[in-house]
């Protein structure tokens, strides 16, 4: 379970005791037996626990606690948000699996996929439009790469470097290679269209300004 660190301020109970104990001195030395002297009494217990709340404020500590579970994604697309899910846990597992890789190129390429990945997802979240775009990503280039992932922790665990099993490793080592520069593409396709977009807003203001002849030609 994934922890996070809370701040608590603890008091102490003294006021409490305070209070209790004007009530048993007065019971020894005053009257107690009209309204007046109840009265008188209650008003001390008050005046006594705020000025011992005032001297003793207590201190702050740091404890760990449960951190909240994040509210699921949803965009009203079962398929989507099924598939978004997936490719969560599929970052989680390549998380777990990149802790355990000590070769530093190899450890740098899974970096920079799972950089890319996560932005990738993101985008999706963000704007579900996109899913389209990486409905093949997320089916099929995400899952695979976990799967080389795990093939690779395997064969690096048995600690030899046989034909079969160095002759694998870098099979993979060379595809992360080009499989982290098809993720870099298939990032930039989710911007394709935002572009679109943007390039016709461009067009369309410079229309209005040259127009009302507020375009940088109109002043010379």
């Amino acid at each position: 379970m994934e922890m996070m660190k809370k701040h608590v301020k603890i008091r102490p109970w003294i006021h409490i005791y305070g209070f209790a104990a004007v009530w048993v001195i007065w019971a020894f030395l005053l009257p107690m037996y009209r309204l007046i002297h109840f009265v008188g009494l209650f008003g001390a217990s008050i005046v006594v626990s705020l000025i011992l709340r005032q001297i003793f404020k207590g201190k702050v500590i740091e404890i760990e606690v449960p951190r909240p579970a994040p509210t699921p994604f949803t965009s009203g697309n079962e398929e989507v948000d099924g598939l978004v899910r997936e490719g969560e846990l599929a970052l989680s597992e390549m998380a777990r699996l990149r802790a355990g890789i000590r070769d530093p190129k190899v450890g740098a390429q899974v970096d920079e996929i799972m950089e890319i990945s996560d932005k990738i997802v993101r985008n999706v979240m963000e704007d579900p439009a996109h899913f389209d775009g990486v409905r093949r990503f997320l089916r099929y280039y995400l899952p695979t790469t976990i799967k080389l992932l795990h093939a690779y922790d395997r064969l690096d665990a048995q600690g030899i470097s046989g034909q079969n099993i160095s002759g694998t490793m870098e099979r993979i080592e060379d595809v992360l290679s080009t499989m982290a520069e098809a993720y870099k593409k298939q990032l930039d396709a989710l911007f394709a269209k935002k572009a679109l977009d943007i390039e016709t807003d461009i067009e369309v203001m410079e229309g209005f300004l040259k127009r009302e002849g507020l375009t940088e030609s109109d002043f010379n």
